[in-house]
């Protein structure tokens, strides 16, 4: 569980129930009150590294941008794709991630109106007619790291039960399923867990659950009959990479059932050159950030070559063991993948 040094909340909001019951679970936190979240969360000089050794929680209520169209390419919705974040920043402390540059801040803003949310969903919903349309709820952070608070997916996952023609994936690291095992399972709900070999996970992927822990936790989804779907993604580059990924494939693969699976998907390491920056000055002794890479249309990335030779050896890995009709890359169109 993660342990917060301070509970802040936005004084319109204190008062509800949602808010009341995070409270009693914080009792034993210094509470302060405040007018709006930006009061704490954007100051500059703030200290990054510092606040993520232990963030405070900062109950907020969002005024607008509930519901946003995704990058281009971005999953597997070709049309009709979303996200909507309810938490901004993660529990976890993923060195390769962009929101370590993202933020000036490492505290957590939960954004606890869930009804304005569930409206705008709906209101999109209804716009795209009987198309199909997905929705991406783990862009900004970990879907179910924070569920033991926020009941996020115990409240989400019924909006989505009642519009069928409507995907949500809920994208995570966590092994915190208990909610999901609670509620009945929906056809339409896509669990994405994220997998990096074990090397990597030890050097980058801090305070993440084990690879045990979280493959125990798929397995009882799917055998409870929830669409899994696998995110290896981004591809790190290191000494024998591809072995790695090969064999974490194979882990994999020996303990789901590779058939039922929603999806299986790889990314590139790519981020906007800005936030790059920015974690390269918050962690300057970090040997990932030593490795050579370019910039091309404001992203930081791997050189071509070597995202290619990624992408081909990972690829031809990847299906030894998965069916490739399941596979996508993401930030590319699907056709062009297999």
């Amino acid at each position: 569980m993660p342990s917060f040094s301070a509970l802040y909340i936005e004084s319109p909001c204190r008062d509800l129930p949602r808010v009341q019951k995070i409270r009693q679970q914080c009792a034993e936190l210094p509470e302060v009150a405040c007018a709006r979240y930006g009061e704490v969360f954007n100051p500059v000089a703030q200290n990054f590294r510092l606040q993520k050794k232990r963030p405070a929680l900062i109950l907020a209520q969002k005024h607008q941008g509930f519901v946003l169209p995704t990058p281009q390419d971005y999953g597997f919705g070709k049309e009709n794709s979303y996200y909507f974040s309810h938490l901004l920043n993660c529990p976890y402390d993923c060195r390769y991630c962009f929101l370590q540059g993202m933020y000036r801040s490492a505290h957590y803003v939960l954004f606890v109106n869930y009804e304005d949310f569930e409206r705008e969903i709906e209101e999109t919903i209804r716009a795209c007619g009987n198309a199909p349309s997905t929705f991406y709820a783990g862009y900004d952070s970990d879907s179910l790291a924070l569920e033991s608070y926020s009941g996020f997916a115990e409240y989400f996952i019924p909006v989505f039960q009642r519009h069928p023609q409507a995907c949500l994936e809920l994208r995570t690291k966590s092994a915190q399923i208990q909610s999901l095992l609670n509620q009945e399972v929906s056809d339409n709900i896509v669990i994405a867990m994220s997998f990096s070999p074990d090397n990597v996970g030890q050097a980058l992927e801090h305070r993440v659950p084990s690879f045990a822990k979280r493959i125990a936790a798929a397995q009882k989804l799917q055998a409870r009959g929830w669409r899994i779907a696998l995110r290896f993604e981004p591809l790190i580059y290191h000494q024998d990479y591809a072995q790695h990924y090969e064999g974490l494939f194979k882990k994999i693969s020996g303990a789901l059932d590779v058939e039922r699976l929603h999806s299986v998907s790889l990314g590139a390491f790519r981020m906007p050159q800005s936030y790059f920056k920015n974690i390269v000055k918050r962690y300057p002794e970090e040997a990932l950030f030593a490795d050579e890479y370019t910039v091309e249309n404001g992203l930081t990335a791997y050189p071509k070559k070597i995202e290619d030779e990624m992408f081909s050896n990972c690829e031809m890995a990847l299906r030894r063991d998965f069916p490739e009709a399941n596979y996508y890359r993401c930030g590319k169109e699907r056709e062009a993948c297999l």
